[in-house]
């Protein structure tokens, strides 16, 4: 696992030892960034299920400021830390242990919001429905922001969740990839 572009790439980056986490593809990571990005001007991402932390650390290499990585594993948590070391991205990074719940109950009661939220939950422990529901519920992704949402196949979601509209879909063997993207109320 490796960083794709931008000023931190080719760093190699550890990986969640076992079983616990599903790491996201060179492939798929670089067709993600291609779909919201390639590059960022500043900005801030949310990593609700942060796993090793490479998605925030790419999209900091890409141009974003500022990541809270979210996970409630503690091999996760620790291989976050040491990938937040090897990226020389300790500054620009926030990292909290806990469930993705109770991360946007917090982030809603200090009334933060971000440009770029990554959702990529355990396929067999999804909850996407109401974590989407929260995130446009309570602005956690600012006007013009952009929600990656990687999921197992037969998974159903809504093409719009409030002011959040669904921008793009793509299929890449058993993982699907949505962007939304929230728009302004008039354009509702």
């Amino acid at each position: 696992m490796r960083v794709i572009s931008g000023t931190r790439k080719g760093i190699t980056l550890k990986a969640v030892p076992g079983h616990s986490t599903r790491p996201t593809t060179d492939k798929v990571k670089e067709s993600i960034f291609n779909m919201v990005g390639p590059y960022f001007d500043g900005g801030s991402i949310l990593d609700l299920y942060g796993g090793s932390g490479a998605i925030s650390i790419e999209a900091i290499s890409r141009g974003m400021e500022h990541a809270v990585i979210v996970d409630r594993d503690k091999k996760a948590i620790s291989t976050i830390y040491q990938n937040v070391k090897i990226g020389k991205v300790k500054e620009l990074v926030e990292v909290f242990r806990t469930d993705a719940k109770r991360a946007l109950k917090a982030i809603q009661k200090n009334e933060r919001s971000f440009d770029l939220v990554f959702l990529d939950p355990p396929y067999a422990d999804e909850k996407l429905h109401d974590e989407i529901s929260f995130i446009s519920e309570h602005g956690i992704l600012k006007e013009g922001g952009q929600m990656v949402v990687e999921h197992g196949l037969g998974v159903d979601l809504e093409p719009q969740y409030g002011d959040m509209k669904q921008q793009k879909i793509e299929q890449y063997g058993d993982t699907t990839i949505r962007i939304y993207e929230s728009v302004a109320k008039e354009e509702i």
